[in-house]
């Protein structure tokens, strides 16, 4: 039997990777601490565990338990302009965590280690990037991310661990959390309607970037481990055509039916202007879905929002420097 651990597999991507792999016979091992996630997105099939990456222990006895022949690494507190404020807790868990994963990798001789990464490593290189692009991350997320990256490529160096690394960006879609006011705009734009208040957005809102729908990602990510030649490659992959977070809002607030929301601009915070990527290598090595055009996109996870409710909004716990905190948050 062939054994895949899923991290993050209660959370957005992680949980629709996790479908896929058992769609391909796959069993899955489905590990989540639920700060972000929920229990219902794992998916029917998959041998549910609740527990932590940096639980070292824990990921000793699953390792040992199963033998995994895969890894599939999506957990990660993914809120990247945040990060500058809760530097401890980012390198705790998007770096320390993903060591932890590697090591035993290596230790239980995994086929292949699939790590989800992010644009973020580019920093603010002229777009579109390329997997050429020499990384010059910005934040202690894309910091985190690049380190992991960098980390992989030793551990195969010097252990033999193969790897595959995507760099995924602006990915929405069903069993996203819409209720993390600190990342992904296009939940929390949805979250807003829904709540009755005004559409949030940092500076002038011509800023760009090109949003994913998910099943423009994961399914590429899944699949990924069954191509021998995609071992020890990088993958820039999600969709291709930018847009400004004002025609985002705009696109939301019509398949919404909320064409009047109004929009509240709050100071522009420290973050990429201009962030979006070309995907023609990832279209080289794999079956790539065309990709699902924004409005429809948008109107999928509107269906699923609209059925699921709006969700409340918290304040992240642990600020650790909240010297410059942005506004709203």
């Amino acid at each position: 039997m062939t054994y895949a651990l899923v991290t993050g597999a209660a959370g957005f991507i992680g949980s629709h990777v996790a479908r896929h792999l058992l769609a391909a016979n796959i069993n899955v091992v489905a590990l989540d601490d639920l700060s972000g996630g929920f229990v219902e997105n794992v998916p029917a099939g998959a041998e549910w565990v609740h527990g932590s990456i940096t639980d070292y222990p824990l990921l000793q006895r699953l390792f040992e338990q199963y033998q995994f022949d895969y890894v599939f690494h999506l957990a990660a507190y993914a809120a990247e302009g945040l990060s500058h404020f809760i530097r401890r807790f980012n390198y705790n868990n998007n770096l320390i965590g993903s060591v932890n994963l590697i090591n035993l990798s290596v230790l239980h001789h995994v086929k292949c280690f699939v790590f989800t990464s992010s644009i973020a490593v580019y920093g603010a290189a002229p777009p579109p990037m390329t997997e050429e692009t020499v990384p010059r991350p910005e934040d202690p997320y894309g910091v985190a991310k690049y380190a992991v990256e960098m980390d992989l490529r030793a551990a195969h160096e010097q252990f033999g661990l193969d790897y595959i690394i995507f760099r995924p960006h602006n990915v929405y879609g069903e069993h996203q959390n819409i209720g993390d006011k600190y990342r992904n705009v296009i939940g929390i734009f949805m979250n807003q309607i829904l709540q009755g208040q005004p559409l949030t957005i940092f500076g002038d809102g011509e800023q760009t970037r090109a949003f994913s729908y998910i099943d423009d990602v994961a399914p590429v990510i899944a699949q990924s481990v069954l191509n021998p030649r995609a071992y020890g490659e990088i993958f820039n992959v999600g969709g291709d055509r930018p847009y400004t977070v004002n025609r985002l809002a705009q696109v939301v607030c019509e398949v919404m039916g909320a064409p009047q929301a109004s929009i509240k601009h709050l100071p522009a915070r420290n973050e990429v202007k201009d962030a979006y990527s070309t995907h023609d290598k990832a279209r080289r090595y794999f079956d790539v879905p065309q990709p699902v055009e924004l409005r429809e996109g948008i109107a999928r996870m509107a269906r699923w929002v609209e059925q699921v409710g709006s969700r409340k909004t918290s304040d992240f716990a642990n600020i650790e420097i909240p010297t410059g905190l942005p506004a709203g948050w």
